[in-house]
C-alpha cells in the first residue's frame, strides 16, 4: 500500500473509482504542505479539470518535493503535456484500477538517481546531463553546468573565485578569475529573475549557493 499526497484544484470533482477502491492512503491537499510526512511514496496532481492550475502544482511539488509525481490528466489535456512540468509519470483519468495501481507501485517502489543533485528549485540530472529550475529545464554550456553544479554542491558555502576557476576550469587553466564573473553572469540571466537570487556574491571573496532565494 502506497501514501499518496494527491493535490486538487479548489473546486475539484470527486476522485476516480478505479483509483478511491484500491487501498492507498490518499491525502488531499489545495497545496502542497511545507513538509510532507516522511511516510509519502508520492505526489499525485489532479490536472483534469484545469490543465493550467494542474501544470502550476506539478511544477511547484517538483521544486519543493523528492517523491515521483504521478499526473493526473483528462482525455482533452493530453494534447497540451508538456515534460516541463516536471512530473515522472500520467495516466489518463478513465484508466482501469489496475493500470492506477502499476503505475502507483512502480512510482512508489522506484530509486531516486544516485546521480541526481536537488537545492530548492534547482535539480540537475548529471546522468542525462539535464538542469531545471523551478520545473523549467536550462540550455547550459558545458562550463555553465559544471559551475552550477559546484555551487550547488555545496549550498550555503562561500566559494572563492580561485576556487571555482581551479575546480570548473581546472588547474591548468591560465585565464583570470574574471571569467568566473562572466559565468556568473550568464548562469543568472538563465535562471531568470525568479531564481537567479539563489546565487549571491559575497563581495571581495566569490559566490555563494543557497536554497532559499535571497533578494
Amino acid at each position: 500500500m502506497a501514501s499518496i499526497v494527491v493535490l486538487v484544484g479548489d473546486d475539484h470533482a470527486d476522485l476516480p473509482d478505479a483509483l478511491t477502491l484500491l487501498p492507498h492512503a490518499l491525502d488531499l491537499r489545495t497545496e502542497l504542505p511545507d513538509d510532507l510526512p516522511p511516510s509519502t511514496d508520492l505526489v499525485l496532481v489532479d490536472a483534469r479539470e484545469d490543465a493550467a492550475a494542474g501544470r502550476d502544482l506539478c511544477v511547484h511539488a517538483r521544486a519543493h518535493a523528492d517523491q515521483p509525481i504521478l499526473l493526473m490528466v483528462g482525455a482533452s489535456t493530453l494534447a497540451v503535456l508538456q515534460r516541463t512540468w516536471g512530473f515522472d509519470d500520467f495516466i489518463v483519468d478513465r484508466a482501469a484500477a489496475a493500470e492506477f495501481d502499476a503505475r502507483v507501485r512502480l512510482l512508489a517502489t522506484s530509486s531516486p538517481s544516485a546521480n541526481l543533485l536537488s537545492q530548492g528549485p534547482i535539480v540537475i540530472d548529471e546522468d542525462a546531463y539535464t538542469v531545471t529550475a523551478g520545473g523549467r529545464p536550462l540550455n547550459l554550456t558545458y562550463t555553465e553546468f559544471e559551475l552550477l553544479k559546484h555551487l550547488v554542491s555545496h549550498p550555503g558555502r562561500v566559494l572563492s573565485r580561485e576556487h571555482l576557476l581551479s575546480q570548473v576550469w581546472g588547474y591548468d587553466y591560465y585565464g583570470g578569475t574574471r571569467t568566473v564573473d562572466v559565468h556568473i553572469r550568464r548562469l543568472r540571466a538563465k535562471l531568470a529573475p525568479e531564481h537567479d537570487g539563489h546565487i549571491t556574491t559575497v563581495r571581495n571573496v566569490g559566490y555563494r549557493f543557497t536554497a532559499t532565494r535571497e533578494s
